[in-house]
């Protein structure tokens, strides 16, 4: 049985049509392929960085971090304001075949595109096209397929046809990792390196391929068609749903009350919960993308759930409850994790807390979203060194004016420096700190390990001399195995400059165990992945609360003759600023505070504003009929 209008034209639900299934498949299809294309340039930016970036100066590479930055995240709005216009005015189906297009040629592009060693600086002047090109993409695609979806749905079900397209972010990243893994584990981790990253952007032409044919099977909305067969239409869609106050401070209430506290869950629950895992507890990447990767399959199908749900009892109690459900159990939540990634490091923050004696005025706010900031005081170093190494401690501005911070970890002070202040010197100076903070963090119980230390025979004995705590024997060491490394290689790695090596065309190279690097580490053999997927899954859960039922509450707070433009704006402020500036925020107020778990806060605030906000102002809008509203 199809789906019915009534005499007031409103969509009554049936049994869901073959016509209702093609909508719902070629839409959320599409938009899975554009999230995986997008997630790519986030998971393999380091091979990305390597290729494009990595042969120029610091200044330019920061340049190109930034314009890397901007396309992610805050170029996406703008992308919303351009296709949210051409959509409302030509239509829903041309407007986000468009956005595919551009996203998926943008990302093979990527794959096929010589680095900056074949073509020089014209590879990364590309690549950032490239990526512009993609958060524009992006900024147009959500709205687009929401707004088809939901104008394609009968009354009472649009709750439960959107979720599907509340999916494919999920779905996306859970595509870009699987792909990821499965050409890391038949290439090796060095081929994959050299040249493998580049496949998965190969593969999105054949996603992309299958996504435009299924698209260009489709018929365009009936409630746009319908539209414009009674001229109803808006001729100037930005100034109608932002220059008018009556559309504006509907554009406000979904951003305040809906998306800004939507966007901290979700990308608490997926992306920073990622980051946590990497960076905070220092679980290796594979591992962590395995976990998060097990978390979306159990925690996905609750997306449509929450969508249907919000048919029978509304989309605004689904969506506080998730807000609220997030506020209250983030710090036991990722506490947990600590406990369940990394015990011997959450034992150790139990027993052992640093204290940093700084002068006043030197520790700076260490907001760093594009990775280009530089901070150089004797304070801002010491903090972030230890809380890139999960460190608690305390800031004590105790020291006199002019003079270094200190670092004291347990009975042991150590003393920082001034980046600016040691001139040529700070490499030195900062493997001297970085060694001696190490040093005592291992001998205080965290779970630091020391690699093997690659010595050119040239800096044997200052090595012996520079590291006593070793007690080694520099004759012995001459007497055993030694690797001999040609000219160019010992130069490539940084072991010897191109001075040091002289005319040698090969030099001897001694490996000393546990006289390299510190790495903080978790033990595999005390990872609780049990645990770990549990929490994992919460979050995620936490994310399909929020997130399930928001599209179809966008549609339905916009007339029409606006709806793509209206709700794209407001949907990728909050997704891609107030969300995208979440990592780097959280990691700040975590330096800036001395506490791991102090970030949280940021995604607790903001969720509480939204839930404030939405439980005064915003209305339910499940019974709204959108084909009636001009």
């Amino acid at each position: 049985m199809a789906n019915v209008a009534t005499a007031d034209g409103v969509k009554k639900a049936g049994p869901m049509t073959a016509e209702e299934k093609k909508v719902i498949f070629a839409s959320s299809l599409g938009t899975v392929f554009e999230w995986y294309d997008f997630y790519l340039y986030g998971s393999l930016a380091v091979y990305i960085g390597a290729t494009f970036f990595s042969q120029y100066p610091e200044t330019t590479r920061n340049i190109f971090a930034l314009l890397a930055f901007a396309a992610g995240f805050l170029v996406r709005p703008f992308g919303a304001l351009v296709f949210g216009r051409i959509g409302d005015l030509v239509g829903r189906k041309y407007t986000f075949l468009v956005t595919i297009l551009i996203m998926g040629l943008s990302t093979f592009l990527v794959g096929v595109l010589p680095g900056a060693a074949s073509i020089g600086i014209a590879a990364p002047i590309i690549l950032i096209v490239l990526r512009l090109l993609q958060g524009l993409a992006l900024g147009g695609e959500y709205g687009g397929a929401a707004t088809y979806v939901a104008e394609h749905a009968p009354h009472g079900r649009r709750g439960y046809f959107t979720s599907w397209i509340q999916t494919t972010a999920t779905l996306g990243l859970f595509l870009s990792l699987v792909v990821i893994l499965f050409v890391q584990f038949i290439l090796g981790k060095e081929a994959f390196a050299a040249w493998g990253w580049r496949i998965p952007f190969l593969l999105s032409c054949v996603l992309l391929g299958v996504s435009v044919w299924i698209r260009l099977k489709m018929n365009e909305s009936p409630a746009f068609k319908k539209m414009k067969e009674e001229g109803k239409g808006s001729k100037a869609p930005l100034t109608e749903a932002f220059g008018q106050w009556r559309n504006a401070k509907v554009a406000l209430l979904a951003l305040f009350g809906a998306v800004v506290g939507q966007a901290v869950v979700w990308y608490s629950g997926q992306f920073y919960a990622l980051f946590f895992l990497q960076s905070i507890l220092k679980i290796d990447g594979q591992s962590a993308n395995l976990m998060v990767a097990a978390s979306l399959v159990l925690g996905t199908g609750f997306f449509v759930f929450f969508g249907w749900l919000s048919d029978k009892i509304g989309r605004k109690p689904i969506i506080m409850a998730g807000l609220l459900l997030a506020m209250l159990t983030y710090f036991p939540l990722f506490k947990t994790l600590t406990w369940a990634g990394n015990p011997a490091l959450a034992e150790a923050q139990q027993s052992v807390r640093a204290t940093v004696a700084a002068a006043p005025g030197d520790c700076k706010f260490q907001f760093n979203p594009t990775g280009t900031a530089k901070f150089t005081t004797s304070c801002d170093i010491a903090t972030a060194f230890l809380t890139k190494n999960s460190v608690p401690y305390d800031v004590v501005t105790t020291a006199a004016a002019g003079t270094p911070a200190t670092v004291k970890v347990g009975e042991t002070t150590i003393t920082s420096y001034d980046a600016v202040a040691a001139g040529d010197k700070a490499k030195a100076e900062d493997a001297a700190f970085s060694k001696q903070v190490n040093m005592a963090l291992q001998a205080s119980g965290y779970p630091l390990v020391r690699g093997a230390a690659k010595v050119p025979e040239s800096k044997l004995d200052a090595f012996v001399a520079a590291n006593p705590e070793l007690a080694l024997d520099a004759a012995a060491i001459r007497a055993g195995d030694k690797t001999m490394v040609p000219a160019d290689k010992l130069t490539a790695d940084k072991l010897l400059t191109k001075e040091e090596v002289g005319n040698a065309t090969e030099m001897a190279v001694y490996s000393i165990d546990k006289g390299g690097a510190f790495t903080m580490v978790a033990d595999p053999a005390r990872v609780n992945w049990t645990v770990i997927i549990a929490v994992l899954t919460v979050l995620v859960i936490y994310v399909t609360m929020v997130y399930g039922p928001i599209a179809a509450l966008l549609v339905e707070l916009f007339p029409t003759r606006i709806r793509y433009t209206g709700m794209s704006l407001p949907y990728h402020i909050g997704n891609g600023w107030f969300g995208g500036l979440l990592p780097a925020t959280a990691f700040a107020m975590s330096a800036a505070k001395g506490d791991i778990y102090y970030g949280l806060w940021y995604p607790i605030v903001f969720a509480g504003i939204t839930l404030v906000i939405g439980l005064l102002f915003l209305p339910e809008t499940k019974d709204r009929n959108i084909d009636a509203m001009d």
